[in-house]
C-alpha cells in the first residue's frame, strides 16, 4: 500500500526517504539509437522460428531453448517444426560463436532426430552430420557432448548416415566421450558406436582408435543400460575381426571373455548361433579350420543331410583330419599358402572360452542351443589340454552342460567319459573337483554311463578319491558312486571294493556338504548283510549317529535315512540303541523345527528291528511284529532314560523292581554242557591236588620235625617260606585266568527249556486246530493254566504271584526272568506268552501295555455265523480274555470283544480304563465291567 501511494503522489524522479526527504534518482536515460527493451510473448510455433533468424544471440538462445521443450513432447510438434522449415534455421546455429546459442541448437536438433522425417532432412545436408561431429570436441560443454552423441545415435540408424560418419573422422571422438564422467555421454555414445559397428569399416576402425579398452570399462558401470549396450558393441566389434584372426592374439582374451557375457543372454546367444560366430569358436578353440560355409536351402534345421554332415565331422575330428579353409577374399587367398600350419589360441583364451560355454549353460535354453552346435566337441578337446586351468574349465562346463539329457549321449558317444576318468588322479586338486562334478552329473539317471564309467576303471579311481583332501571333490563322488549304486551291478562291484568301509572317513568331515553326500552313499551301498555288519564292525554307525545332531536340515535328513536303512537290520538296530541314536531320533521327532519324515522312518525301522525296544517306548506290538528269541521285556521305559541291552540287565546286581521277562526258546548246547562239566571237574581237581599236597608236605615234615626232634635251620624257614610264596602266587595266576576267560566268552543268554516244550505240545495240540477261533481259544486256556489259572473277580489283589517270582530271581541271581519258569503270572506275564506262543504257530496279535501292570491282546477274527445266506461282515477286533476267565469256558466268555471308543462313550453302562477284558460278552447278558 505504501509503495503504491509514493508511486501515485510523487514523481518517478524523486523519492521520499524515511526522514521525509525527497531525494532525485540517478537514472541515465537509453541513448537515442537504441531501442528500449521489448518483452514479447508468442504462443505460436511458427514466430518463434522466425526469431531464430534475428541478429540477436539472447533471442537466438532463448528460440532455441523455447524450440527444444516443444519438440521434446511429442513426435507431432517436431513434423511441425520440420514443416516450419526449423532445420535449415538451425542448422548455421550449431557453428554459432555463442556457447549457449550452440548449446540450445544442438539440444533442439538432437531432439528432434527422432523423427524419420527429420533424420530424411538432415541426410540430404551434408553440413548436419560435420557439424554434429564438430561439436563433440573436448572443449565443448558435457551437456553438447551428450546431446551430439544423442543425434549421430539417431542418424547411425540408417546405413548412409554410418558411411557420413566414418567419413568425417566421427569415431575418434566417440571413442573418446567413452572416458566422459557423465553416463549420460557414455550411454550415448557407447550407444551411437553399436550402431556404427554394423559396419565392417568401423569395426576395422576400432582397432586403430583403441576402442576396445573404455568399451570393456564400460561394463564395470553401475548402469544395466550402459553394460548392455557395451556388451551389444563388443558383440558386433568381435565377430569377425579378433577372434578369427591368430595375429591379434592379444586382443583374443577380451573377446571371449565378452562373449562369456553375451552368452548368457538367450538373445545374444541366438544371434551368435545365427552369425556362425560359435561354429567359429569351437573351431579356433579347438585348432581346426573355420567350417564350410553351408549353402542354405535344402535339407532343413536338423535335417538328415546336416545330421550326417555332423557325424562325418565328429568322425574328422576324431582322427585329426585337416579340412580346407572357407572362401576368404581375394586378398586372403593371394597372402594364404595352402597346408598352412593353424596357429594354436593360448591357453587363457581357451580357458575364457570354457568358462564362457560353462556360464551360459546355467540356462536350459542355452543348454540346448549348445548342444545343437556341438559345444561338447570343443570341450571334450581341451579335455586333452596341457594346462591345468584349461582342463579345470573344460570339465566345469562339461558338468553344468551335462544336465541337459541329450548332452549326456552325446558326452559318451564323442568318447568323452574316458579323459574325465583320467582326470580323476590327476594330482591338480581343481582338475579332480571338476572332473567329479562332470562324472556326478553324467551319471545322473543315465545307466548306460554309468557303465562306461565302471568299464574305465572308475570305480576304483572314484573309491580314491573319497579320501582326496578336497572336499568338493569328495562331495561330488559320493554323489556319482551313488548315481551308480542304482545299477545291483555296479553296486556288487563297489561293495567287494570295500565303499563301506571308505565312506566311514569322509563321514567325520566338517564340511557339510561332505556329511550330506556320503550319508546318502552310505544308505546306497548298506542294503545287504555284509556291507551291514562291515559298516558295523568299523564304527560307522557312530558317526551317523553324530550327525543326526547337526545343524544343517540336509544332513540331518540323509543320516537319517542312512540310519533308517542300516535300522532294517536286527544287530545293526541293536548297536543304534546302544549308541543312543534311539534317543536322539525321539528328540528329533518331538521337535518342532528339526523334525523330518527320513528320522520318522528311521525310528519306526529301528523300533521294528528291536522289538524289545518297541515295546518298552511305545508299550504296544502290532501283529506284524514277530517275537523272536532274544526279546525281552524290561518295563515301559521313563522318558529321558536310555535302553540297556539283554546284557546289561543280566550283569546287574539283584534288586526290588521288577524283573526283566526273556523270551528264549533255543535249547541249550550239549557241547557247551560237557565243556562247562569238564571245567568243573578240573577245578576240582586241582584243588584237591593243591590240598593234598599241602597235607602230604605238612605230614613229612611233622615226620622229619619227630624225627630228628631238632630245630631247623634258618635256611631252611627261608626255602619254606619261598616255595609257599611261589604256590600261592601259582594259585592266584590260576584264578585270574579261570576269571579273565569267564569274562572273555561271548554272552549267553539263559536258556528257556519250559518254554521249550510250551511250543512243542502247541505245535502238537492247537496249531492243527481248523480255525482261527479255535486255536485263539485253546491257547487262550493253554496260557492261563501254565499261569496259575483264572483269577475271580475281585480277587487279583489276593493271587500270589511276586514271591514265586523273587524265588526264580534269587536262585538264577539274575533280575532276568525266563518267560517259561514263571508258573503264576498276570496280566503282563499272560499276554506275553501269548503273544509269544501265538507268533509261533501264525495266529496274528497284537500285545499291548496299559498302566500298573496291565497288558491284553487283540486279535481279528471273521464272523462266526456260517448259516447259509446270512450276510457276511469283514473282521473285528477281539480282546483275548486270560485272567477273568471262569472255570467252564466258551467261546463268547474266552473272546471278549473290543468296542469301538465311540460306541464304549455313548454306552450307559462302562467304567472308561484300558484294562486287559475290560469288556466281555456274555451269553444272555449286557455288556459289562470286568
Amino acid at each position: 500500500m505504501y509503495a503504491a501511494y509514493c508511486s501515485e503522489t510523487y514523481p518517478k524522479q524523486f523519492i521520499k526517504t524515511d526522514m521525509g526527504k525527497k531525494v532525485k534518482k540517478d537514472e541515465k536515460p537509453p541513448p537515442d539509437d537504441v531501442f528500449d527493451p521489448l518483452l514479447v510473448e508468442s504462443r505460436q510455433a511458427g514466430t518463434v522460428v522466425l526469431m531464430l533468424s534475428s541478429p540477436e544471440e539472447d533471442v537466438q538462445a532463448k528460440a532455441c531453448e523455447a524450440i527444444y521443450k516443444y519438440v521434446d513432447k511429442c513426435d507431432e510438434n517436431k513434423k511441425q517444426l520440420l514443416d516450419l522449415n526449423a532445420i535449415e534455421a538451425l542448422l548455421p546455429l550449431l557453428q554459432s560463436e555463442d556457447r549457449i546459442v550452440r548449446r540450445n541448437a544442438c539440444m533442439a536438433v538432437s531432439v528432434m532426430t527422432a523423427h524419420p522425417e527429420v533424420r530424411k532432412k538432415l541426410r540430404k545436408n551434408e553440413e548436419a552430420i560435420p557439424a554434429m561431429i564438430t561439436l563433440l570436441a573436448p572443449e565443448e560443454d558435457t551437456v553438447v557432448h551428450e546431446f551430439c552423441a544423442l543425434g549421430l545415435s539417431q542418424m547411425a540408424i540408417e546405413f548412409s548416415s554410418k558411411a557420413v560418419i566414418f567419413e568425417n573422422n566421427g569415431i575418434e571422438p566417440l571413442v573418446k566421450c567413452l572416458s566422459s564422467s557423465d553416463p549420460d555421454v557414455q550411454k550415448n555414445a557407447i550407444e551411437t558406436l553399436a550402431q556404427l559397428l554394423l559396419d565392417y569399416q568401423t569395426r576395422a576402425a576400432i582397432k586403430d582408435c583403441d576402442g576396445l579398452s573404455p568399451m570393456l570399462e564400460l561394463l564395470k558401470s553401475e548402469f544395466s543400460i550402459i553394460q548392455k549396450l557395451a556388451l551389444l558393441a563388443l558383440d558386433r566389434a568381435s565377430q569377425d575381426d579378433f577372434v578369427a584372426h591368430p595375429e591379434w592374439n592379444d586382443l583374443h582374451v577380451m573377446a571371449v571373455m565378452v562373449l562369456a557375457n553375451l552368452l548368457e543372454d538367450h538373445e545374444s546367444l541366438e544371434l551368435v548361433k545365427e552369425t556362425g560366430t560359435l561354429k567359429r569358436l569351437v573351431a579356433l578353440i579347438t585348432d581346426q579350420p573355420p567350417p564350410e560355409e553351408e549353402a542354405k536351402g535344402g535339407g532343413g534345421k536338423g535335417g538328415k543331410a546336416e545330421k550326417g554332415g555332423s557325424r562325418a565331422a565328429k568322425k574328422s575330428a576324431k582322427d585329426g583330419g585337416k579340412t580346407s579353409r572357407g572362401k576368404k577374399s581375394s586378398e586372403e587367398k593371394e597372402e594364404s599358402v595352402p597346408g598352412e600350419a593353424i596357429i594354436p589360441t593360448l591357453p587363457d583364451v581357451k580357458m575364457c572360452a570354457a568358462k564362457a560355454i560353462a556360464r551360459s549353460a546355467r540356462s536350459a535354453e542355452n543348454r540346448k542351443i549348445l548342444h545343437e552346435q556341438e559345444a561338447e566337441k570343443m570341450l571334450i578337446h581341451l579335455l586333452a589340454h596341457e594346462s591345468t586351468e584349461v582342463q579345470t574349465a573344460a570339465a566345469q562346463a562339461l558338468g553344468i552342460m551335462s544336465e541337459n539329457l541329450l548332452t549326456k549321449d552325446s558326452i559318451r558317444e564323442w568318447e568323452g567319459v574316458q579323459p574325465l576318468v583320467k582326470l580323476l588322479n590327476s594330482d591338480n586338486g581343481d582338475v579332480k573337483e571338476a572332473a567329479s562334478l562332470a562324472l556326478a552329473n553324467l551319471t545322473a539317471n543315465n545307466s548306460t554311463n554309468c557303465h562306461d564309467i565302471s568299464n574305465f576303471g572308475g570305480i576304483d579311481a572314484l573309491i580314491h578319491t573319497l579320501a582326496d583332501a578336497r572336499e568338493e571333490a569328495v562331495a561330488k563322488n559320493a554323489c556319482c558312486l551313488t548315481n551308480m549304486a542304482t545299477e545291483e551291478a555296479l553296486r556288487s562291484d563297489a561293495q567287494n571294493k570295500h565303499i563301506v568301509v571308505k565312506l566311514i572317513e569322509p563321514l567325520k568331515s566338517k564340511n557339510t556338504n561332505v556329511q550330506s553326500k556320503c550319508s546318502l552313499a552310505v544308505a546306497a551301498f548298506v542294503c545287504d548283510v555284509d556291507s551291514r555288519s562291515d559298516f558295523r564292525n568299523n564304527g560307522g554307525i557312530e558317526y551317523l549317529i553324530t550327525l543326526l545332531h547337526s545343524g544343517n536340515d540336509e544332513v540331518r535328513r540323509n543320516s537319517s535315512w542312512a540310519i533308517a536303512v542300516c535300522a532294517v537290520d536286527e544287530q545293526t538296530a541293536s548297536e543304534v540303541c546302544k549308541l543312543g541314536g534311539m534317543s536322539v531320533l525321539q528328540e528329533i521327532q518331538v521337535s518342532g523345527t528339526r523334525r523330518n519324515p527320513f528320522a520318522d522312518v528311521a525310528l519306526q525301522n529301528l523300533l521294528n528291528s528291536n522289538l524289545s525296544a518297541k515295546y518298552s517306548l511305545t508299550g504296544a506290538l502290532s501283529s506284524t511284529n514277530i517275537i523272536l528269541d532274544g526279546f525281552y521285556d524290561a518295563g515301559q521305559l521313563r522318558p529321558g532314560s536310555q535302553f540297556l541291552s539283554l546284557e546289561d540287565y543280566c550283569k546287574q546286581e539283584l534288586h526290588d523292581k521288577r524283573p526283566v521277562l526273556l523270551v528264549n526258546a533255543k535249547p541249550e548246547s550239549a557241547p557247551k554242557e560237557s565243556q562247562s562239566q569238564a571245567d568243573a571237574e578240573m577245578a576240582k581237581d586241582s584243588s584237591k591236588t593243591s590240598v593234598s599236597g599241602k597235607s602230604s608236605r605238612t605230614g613229612r615234615e611233622t615226620k622229619a620235625r619227630k624225627g630228628s626232634g631238632e630245630r631247623k635251620s634258618k635256611a631252611q624257614k627261608e626255602k619254606e617260606e619261598k616255595q609257599r610264596e611261589e604256590e600261592i602266587q601259582a594259585q592266584l595266576q590260576r584264578e585270574a585266568e579261570n576269571q579273565s576267560t569267564t569274562d572273555n566268552k561271548p554272552f549267553e543268554m539263559p536258556c528257556d527249556s519250559n518254554l521249550c516244550q510250551y511250543l512243542e505240545e502247541i505245535t502238537e495240540k492247537i496249531q492243527p486246530l481248523q480255525t482261527t477261533r479255535e486255536q485263539v481259544i485253546a491257547l487262550a486256556q493253554y496260557v492261563s493254566d501254565h499261569m496259575g489259572g483264572p483269577i475271580e473277580k475281585g480277587e487279583l489283589a489276593n493271587f500270589s504271584y511276586e514271591l514265586p517270582i523273587s524265588q526264580i530271581r534269587y536262585e538264577m541271581k539274575s533280575n532276568v526272568v525266563p518267560i517259561g519258569k514263571i508258573k503264576t503270572g498276570i496280566h503282563i506275564h499272560r499276554a506275553l506268552l501269548f503273544k509269544v506262543l501265538a507268533d509261533r504257530i501264525a495266529v496274528g496279535c497284537t500285545l499291548n501295555r496299559g498302566e500298573y501292570n496291565l497288558a491284553w491282546n487283540e486279535v481279528m477274527l471273521p464272523d462266526s455265523d456260517d448259516t447259509p445266506g446270512a450276510p457276511k461282515f469283514p473282521p473285528r477286533t477281539f480282546v483275548v480274555d486270560l485272567v477273568h476267565c471262569p472255570d467252564e469256558r466258551s467261546a463268547e466268555e474266552i473272546i471278549c470283544l473290543d468296542m469301538l471308543k465311540e460306541e464304549i462313550m455313548h454306552s450307559s453302562n462302562y467304567i472308561a480304563r484300558p484294562v486287559t477284558s475290560s469288556w466281555v460278552l456274555r451269553k444272555g447278558e449286557a455288556l459289562i465291567d470286568l
